[in-house]
């Protein structure tokens, strides 16, 4: 009888491919197939099983793990609570090639990609994505569904709030705090606290826009 832990991906996009690639270097990981709307028959070998309607029957056939390979912050933590109260366990898939310091604290369904860096005494929690080659330093906090985009560089002691997304190669010096459901563009650089709910770009990072949420 295999002891594999039999996971069904939701999502297959792009995310979702970058989530197969690193659970399949976890040999305790079986991905049964991923479910979505699509009509594609697989993704990456992968059989898409349906849509979402079906995780009720996958859970009462004995699959009891899942990830939500969703990159929207918005629409990953409300389909990850979904999952949760349907009855799955979140895993979490953390890259062979990415360094999370012991002393680190993780929650559940979190992506750490390939050479993202995760330093002593930070924190990530549930639903959170550290794309690659992202780096978080030590002692920073980073919420729930917050997505961390491929090489960001967050210093010591920063606070990512929930549901905040930090642009491809944008910078958090040490202490600042970016707020809940914000959005810090692509290359831009916080050397103070971005309130919630707003879009702040630039070199200093300045916010030019409020978010309805």
């Amino acid at each position: 009888m295999s002891s594999k832990q039999k996971t069904v991906i939701i999502g297959a996009g792009g995310h979702a491919k970058v989530i197969i690639d690193i659970l399949q270097h976890d040999s305790s990981i079986e991905i049964i197939g991923c479910t979505d709307k699509s009509e594609k028959p697989q993704i990456m070998g992968i059989p898409l099983l349906g849509d979402d309607s079906i995780l009720p029957t996958l859970f009462a056939d004995d699959i009891r793990h899942a990830f939500v390979a969703i990159g929207d912050n918005k629409l990953r933590y409300k389909i990850a609570v979904q999952v949760e109260k349907l009855g799955f366990t979140l895993i979490n898939a953390i890259s062979p090639f990415s360094y999370v310091a012991p002393s680190s604290q993780l929650g559940s369904g979190i992506a750490i990609m390939h050479n993202a860096v995760i330093n002593a005494e930070a924190q990530v929690h549930h639903y959170a994505v550290i794309n690659t080659g992202a780096t978080i330093d030590h002692e920073s906090v980073i919420e729930r569904a917050c997505h961390i985009a491929p090489g960001t560089t967050l210093s010591g002691n920063v606070h990512v709030k929930e549901g905040s997304f930090l642009g491809t190669g944008s910078k958090v010096i040490d202490g600042v705090t970016i707020g809940a459901w914000s959005i810090l563009g692509a290359g831009s650089v916080a050397i103070r606290n971005i309130p919630e709910s707003c879009v702040a770009v630039g070199v200093p990072a300045r916010v030019i826009k409020q978010i309805h949420i």
